[in-house]
């Protein structure tokens, strides 16, 4: 306990005791703990106002519960000319939830890929 005391000062304790000991504080500390889930929502580039207020609905959901979301559309085709109308459709998004959530990483095309990455707001 006490090593530059003199004489040098032990305590002699209950080892198994102590292993509970540590493992019931840990387990404390891990029930308080909240783990973050990523959750992700697929859109299109030709969606449909309904479909997106769908989508909006469900990252309302799983924002409020405290979880991250991932939003990615994908380009097919001649839909490749086109990434212009994906980054609107992908702001009209980021307006629709822009109350409870805040941009974590921008809409960003890669490959035909447009991904961007959505936070809660702490409270």
């Amino acid at each position: 306990m006490a090593a530059k005391a003199n004489p040098p000062v032990a305590k002699i304790i209950d080892y198994g005791k102590y292993r509970f000991e540590a493992q019931k504080k840990a387990k404390e500390a891990k029930k308080n703990q909240k783990i973050q889930d990523t959750k992700e929502i697929r859109l299109s580039p030709v969606i449909d106002k309904n479909d997106i207020n769908t989508k909006l609905k469900n990252a309302r959901k799983f924002i409020e519960k405290g979880d991250k979301l991932k939003v990615s559309m994908r380009f097919r085709g001649r839909q490749m000319t086109h990434t212009d109308l994906g980054k609107e459709i992908m702001n009209e998004f980021i307006k629709g939830i822009e109350d409870i959530a805040q941009v974590e990483k921008a809409p960003k095309l890669e490959g035909n890929h447009m991904i961007m990455f959505i936070n809660p707001i702490k409270k």
